[in-house]
C-alpha cells in the first residue's frame, strides 16, 4: 500500500511538473493561490460546521438531561398522587359502607318506630272508651313509595271492638287516586270482581296486620290511597278511610 501511494504521488507530481511547463508562471501561481484560497475556505466551513455540531450536541445533550430529570420528578410526582388517591378511596369505600350502615339501621328504626307508634294505637284503641261498641276500625293506615320507581308500599291495622263474640271476615280493597301525563287516572286494588281473592281476604277477631305493595306507571304520581273494608255477604263497604300521599 505504501508503494502505491508513493506511485500516485510520483504521478501527481509528474503532472503537475508537466502543466508547469505548459503555463506561464503567473498563471501558474494564480492558479495556486486560487486552489489555496479554496482549500482554506472549505477547511473553515468544515471547522465551522464541526463546532456548531458539537454546539448543538452539547445543547442537545444538555436539554436530554434537563428532560430526564423533570421526567423523574414527574414520576415521583405521579406516584405519590397514586397513593394519595387509593388512601383517599379506601377512605371513601369505608365512609360510603358506614353511611350505608347507618341507612340501613335508620330503616330498620324508621320500621319498629312505626310499628311501636301502631301497637300503642292499637292498645289505646282496645282499652278505650269505644272499644265497648261492637264494630270494625281501621286503628292505623300508612302507604309511602318504595325504592323502586313506581312502587308503594302499605300498611293498615283493623281492630274489632266490643264483645267480640264472633271473628269479623271479610275484605278489603284500595282505590289509589293518581295523576298521570297531566290527566287524573284511578286504580282499584283488587277490581271488584276480584274481591275474593286470597290476599285481599280478611278474618281477625280482634286486630289483623296488612303489609303489601302495589305498582303504578313510574310517570304517575299517587296523590292518596283510599282503604276499603267490605264484610263477607256485603256489596258497600263497612268503613273507608283515605290516606293523602301529594
Amino acid at each position: 500500500m505504501i508503494a502505491e501511494a508513493i506511485q500516485r504521488c510520483s504521478a501527481l507530481f509528474a503532472f503537475c511538473a508537466n502543466i508547469r511547463k505548459r503555463v506561464p508562471p503567473y498563471q501558474w501561481w494564480l492558479g495556486l493561490a486560487v486552489l489555496a484560497s479554496a482549500i482554506t475556505y472549505l477547511a473553515w466551513l468544515a471547522y465551522g460546521y464541526g463546532t456548531q455540531s458539537d454546539r448543538v450536541r452539547g445543547e442537545s445533550l444538555a436539554r436530554l438531561s434537563r428532560l430526564e430529570n423533570e421526567n423523574a420528578q414527574l414520576e415521583k410526582y405521579n406516584a405519590a398522587l397514586r397513593s394519595e388517591v387509593a388512601v383517599l378511596e379506601r377512605q371513601l369505600q369505608i365512609e360510603r359502607a358506614s353511611y350505608e350502615d347507618l341507612a340501613r339501621q335508620f330503616k330498620v328504626l324508621s320500621v319498629d318506630n312505626a310499628r311501636l307508634k301502631e301497637d300503642v294505637a292499637l292498645v289505646q284503641a282496645i282499652s278505650g272508651t269505644n272499644a265497648k261498641v261492637d264494630g270494625v276500625k281501621l286503628s292505623s293506615v300508612r302507604v309511602q313509595p318504595n325504592g323502586v320507581a313506581g312502587e308503594y308500599s302499605y300498611r293498615i291495622v283493623l281492630l274489632q271492638t266490643g264483645a267480640r263474640l264472633r271473628p269479623f271476615q271479610g275484605s278489603y280493597q284500595l282505590v289509589v287516586d293518581m295523576v298521570q301525563d297531566g290527566t287524573r287516572r284511578g286504580l282499584t286494588l283488587p277490581p271488584a270482581a276480584g274481591r275474593g281473592e286470597r290476599p285481599y281476604q280478611l278474618d281477625f277477631r280482634v286486630h289483623q296486620r296488612i303489609e303489601g305493595t302495589f305498582q303504578v306507571d313510574p310517570n304517575a304520581v299517587v296523590r292518596s290511597v283510599e282503604v276499603r273494608v267490605y264484610e263477607h255477604g256485603q256489596s258497600q263497604p263497612k268503613l273507608m278511610q283515605t290516606v293523602t300521599l301529594s
